[in-house]
């Protein structure tokens, strides 16, 4: 590929043409639509982070997220509702869930930010209706959280600055470790006595600490620890209080004589020794679930030996075990949400029904032979991928088969129905023919180029000059592969590795050579004309990808995101400044100066409803603008957006963190050019 640098327009030229299209622009404007509410089609699953019941009634159960969101289920996990969001940010880990064992419509969450330093306990008097946020806590970083059992209106939390108590169910705290400690801080669990409530042990990331007193002195209970020990977790023996197991980032720990004195258990091998959360069968005391970084773990005879009970895949972050039926185990994990087992963790299936926590970061609507949602993920490993729905998201299927569980950031669809993923590392096919669960890609980002030179001979004294084409070793595309577009005979790739074209529908693919450099990130397709960009850089092919020209930006175009062409040759860009446009004919730039949505991430012309489409990661906005009349219409989603699509007139988008949402049905009373 060759490119060539050549300014299309003068700043002159630009700011004249502004002010006449800012002039032109609001003739006529769309009415707002933001009556229907949008809602969460999935796919199920992702990050859970904490899991709780209501005491005496297991069916009714709660779960924290890594989003702020508490979800609720009163069957027993089968289907979860969206309870509360704790923060109006979405950057707080809920950790901690605990519900009050007389006033069960009392439920306190703890959680902290992303920054790790900040975050706060809420408290709902009224089953989650509504939540106070506990001024003493006001940015505390809460790791920890639990109730007395013999005295219920004591409650403990832990957080990085020491151990605090409320002695009357949450209104008033004080702390109870040292102020400023060098030793009491960065309290990651804690466990308080069953038959006395002055007995308090608290570990943290620096071993254990216990506490006869109500927290008047605090003891050191490290012997037998190895030093430095994270301590994740701490239960005690409700029938022999001097049984207390403890989980570190160096193994799983029992004493039998109130943590005067551990010994490690063996049995759970060093790569899983980070034992997040540990749980005792509230009827079968001698069994204790082990909630590991690489599966569950399980005991039936007081830490003697340790099975696995799930793949090693499974990170578990909370476990909690039906005390009317102790077959009952459900987990929170990340990537695959809530498992439940019915047969005491011997085997266990998703119960995600309503709870959607995917980072979706690719979506394709695609047509016949294969109609529906495809959906790519990422960080989610075995548990993501694609995922397919046929039904606007009361179903989907995972294809995870081929992926090698990386993540997916692209989608698109050939001529014949076969679907290509864009993944971490190159580009895979699927066969869009009897899809289904055991449906398995193939790479299909094979490179063959070529290139010529020239052979020089001499005959009879003369100089006879001749050119051969050389076939460069075949290699496949390992990059990540950003952007995909197929809408034309020609099709076009952007990865990490460079900008590809295919002229023999993904058989084979050239390039990676004159842009590589320029690692962009977004791509459109119009014709033989081409468009590919970066946050900085825009270039532009009028043969097909053969030639490449770079496009001198506007000077108020700072960060460019995304680019799309409408049918009129228009490439619309999405920037950090707004919406611009540039006529890949004539070569000009306009630009929305006046256009509400700023910080735009995503642009997508959708065909069926002639509208470009805008979406922002920082607001709820949807913009659908129709490309010929300009007029556009607004539409609030409530949620973050990544992505904003079309599917039958109805809109659909990818949340940052709530998976796909289904919005309303675009107005078509707004005029349409024919």
């Amino acid at each position: 590929m060759k490119l060539s640098h050549k300014p299309v327009i003068s700043a002159f030229q630009y700011a004249s043409l502004a002010i006449l299209f800012t002039a032109l622009l609001f003739v006529k404007m769309g009415a707002a639509q933001s009556s229907q509410p949008w809602s969460v089609i999935g796919p199920d699953g992702g990050d859970v982070r904490s899991i709780a019941g209501v005491p005496g009634d297991p069916s009714h159960l709660f779960i924290g997220t890594t989003n702020s969101w508490v979800y609720e289920s009163k069957d027993g996990g089968a289907t979860w509702n969206r309870l509360a969001k704790i923060e109006p940010s979405d950057d707080l880990i809920i950790d901690r869930i605990l519900i009050d064992s007389e006033r069960k419509k009392t439920i306190y969450v703890g959680g902290w930010k992303l920054d790790g330093t900040s975050g706060g306990l809420w408290i709902s008097y009224d089953g989650g209706a509504k939540w106070v946020k506990v001024p003493s806590m006001e940015g505390q970083s809460v790791r920890s959280l639990t109730q007395a059992a013999s005295d219920p209106a004591r409650i403990y939390v832990g957080t990085l600055k020491g151990v605090y108590r409320s002695n009357d169910y949450g209104k008033n705290w004080a702390q109870i470790s040292p102020a400023g400690s060098s030793e009491i801080h960065e309290v990651q669990s804690l466990a308080v006595d069953p038959k006395n409530p002055a007995i308090v042990y608290a570990g943290t990331w620096h071993l254990p600490w216990k506490t006869t007193d109500g927290g008047i002195t605090w003891n050191s209970i490290k012997q037998g620890l190895i030093d430095d020990s994270d301590v994740f977790s701490i239960i005690i023996d409700p029938n022999n209080t001097d049984i207390v197991y403890t989980s570190a980032c160096s193994g799983i720990y029992k004493s039998e004589n109130g943590g005067a004195l551990y010994k490690k258990i063996q049995g759970i091998p060093a790569t899983a020794r980070r034992t997040r959360v540990l749980m005792q069968d509230p009827i079968d005391h001698d069994t204790v679930y082990a909630g590991t970084t690489e599966g569950l773990y399980k005991t039936t005879d007081g830490g003697k030996n340790f099975k696995l009970m799930t793949s090693s895949e499974v990170i578990v972050n909370g476990i909690y075990v039906s005390p009317k039926d102790h077959n009952r185990v459900m987990l929170a994990t990340d990537r695959s949400g809530v498992l439940v087992s019915n047969n005491a963790g011997a085997t266990f299936e998703q119960s995600n029904g309503g709870f959607s926590q995917r980072k979706v970061e690719a979506m394709l609507v695609s047509h016949a032979p294969v109609e529906g949602i495809f959906v790519g993920v990422a960080n989610d490993k075995n548990f993501g991928g694609v995922f397919f729905s046929k039904d606007n998201g009361k179903n989907w299927m995972q294809l995870p088969n081929g992926l090698n569980e990386y993540d997916v950031f692209s989608l698109a669809q050939g001529v014949d129905g076969t679907i290509f993923a864009g993944t971490t590392h190159g580009i895979f096919s699927l066969a869009a023919q009897n899809l289904n669960s055991n449906s398995t890609w193939k790479p299909a980002g094979s490179v063959k180029n070529t290139f010529t030179k020239s052979i020089v001979t001499v005959k009879n004294g003369k100089k006879i000059t001749k050119t051969q084409t050389v076939n460069l070793p075949s290699k496949q595309i390992d990059g990540r592969v950003f952007a995909l577009d197929f809408s034309a005979p020609v099709w076009l790739a952007t990865t990490s590795s460079g900008v590809f074209v295919s002229r023999d529908k993904g058989v084979s693919w050239q390039g990676g050579q004159g842009l590589t450099s320029n690692d962009f990130k977004t791509a459109a397709v119009n014709g033989s004309t081409m468009a590919v960009a970066n946050d900085v850089a825009l270039a532009v092919s009028n043969d097909a990808g053969a030639t490449w020209t770079a496009v001198t930006l506007p000077p108020t175009l700072s960060v460019l995101r995304r680019i799309s062409f409408s049918p009129n040759g228009v490439l619309w860009v999405g920037s950090r400044d707004g919406v611009f446009f540039f006529n890949t004919k004539d070569q000009s730039w306009m630009a929305f100066s006046r256009f509400p949505l700023r910080g735009i991430d995503d642009v997508f012309y959708d065909a069926g409803l002639n509208r470009v489409l805008f979406s922002s990661r920082t607001s709820d906005h949807v913009y659908a603008i129709d490309p010929d009349t300009k007029e556009w219409q607004l539409y609030k989603s409530g949620y973050r957006l990544h992505l904003i699509r079309a599917s039958n007139g109805q809109l659909i988008a990818a949340s940052l963190f709530d998976g796909v949402l289904q919005g309303p049905k675009v107005d078509a009373s707004v005029p349409t050019a024919k």
